[in-house]
């Protein structure tokens, strides 16, 4: 019976030091996991909001110093070739373009038996998102300009200018509708490129 109870001492002794040293070693590698958290996170953070990248945005402010520098000696060297460059930038960032719509519009004539059949064409100094928002908001733009066109009367017909008017009160409306669904106009101007009157 000694030697049972002697064994059991031992066993129990053998059991309790691997739980001693389990402890210590899950607090160790728990320790060793924060840490490498911690670090992440304040690198990623440091990364995400161009901590690393100033020293390139300084290397790019130089270079755009040495450029406006080299870009005056140029100028000083030869005004006329800079006149010319402006003079060509300012061309292409102005570019009139042009679309026309495919379908015709036809309305009657306020208190009339003649109705009114045009074809338009719009003129923007922007980019081809001007005409892709038209194309998109097609419904809505001719359901707008139709009832610009319905309100006009046999004595505004008769007017010399109407067509010019006319044109005005549709390039408003289409801007407006653009305005309504896009928060964006960018119709320049508009021309009619058929005007039938029956």
């Amino acid at each position: 019976m000694a030697t049972e109870a002697v064994a059991a001492t031992a066993e129990e002794v053998v059991e309790v030091e691997p739980k001693k040293k389990k402890p210590i070693l899950l607090i160790l590698v728990i320790a060793l996991s924060v840490i490498v958290l911690i670090m992440s996170v304040t690198f990623g953070t440091l990364f995400f909001s161009g901590y690393f990248e100033r020293k390139s945005e300084a290397a790019a402010h130089e270079k755009v110093d040495e450029l406006e520098k080299e870009a005056e000696s140029a100028k000083a060297a030869s005004p006329g070739s800079m006149a010319k460059v402006k003079k060509d930038a300012e061309a292409t960032r102005f570019e009139n373009t042009y679309l026309e719509i495919d379908k015709e519009f036809m309305t009657n004539i306020t208190s009339s038996k003649k109705i009114m059949v045009v074809k338009v064409a719009v003129m923007t100094h922007y980019d081809s998102r001007v005409f892709d928002n038209i194309k998109k908001h097609e419904f809505a733009i001719r359901s707008a300009v139709l009832d610009v066109m319905r309100q006009s009367t046999e004595a505004d017909v008769a007017k010399s200018d109407f067509r010019v008017e006319l044109a005005a009160k549709v390039k408003v409306v289409m801007n407006e509708m653009l305005m309504k669904y896009e928060d964006f106009g960018g119709v320049e101007d508009v021309f009619f490129t058929s005007f039938v009157m029956q």
